[in-house]
């Protein structure tokens, strides 16, 4: 809808949305169709990937090993 665009000003926000283009928005490295991280820490400083844009196509079980690996991830780049 024209003029439906609404801001929320957030400290951190969390996406959880699989495959949707996010890289060219937040200016993050992929390759072969998945983000290039270390420790879930992306390429662009405070953006951290998790589950099946990490490592491609998977079980959900890994998908929340993972996401519960990048909280721990989060939680110390916070706490800096």
């Amino acid at each position: 809808k024209p003029d439906s665009t609404v801001i929320f000003p957030a400290d951190l926000v969390l996406i959880a949305i699989g495959y949707s283009g996010v890289e060219e928005t937040f200016g993050v490295e992929m390759n072969s169709g998945k983000y290039e991280t270390k420790s879930y820490a992306t390429s662009n400083p405070g953006i951290f990937a998790a589950g099946d844009c990490r490592r491609g196509q998977s079980l959900i079980v890994w998908a929340i090993r993972e996401g519960r690996e990048a909280a721990e991830e989060i939680h110390s780049f916070l706490s800096q």
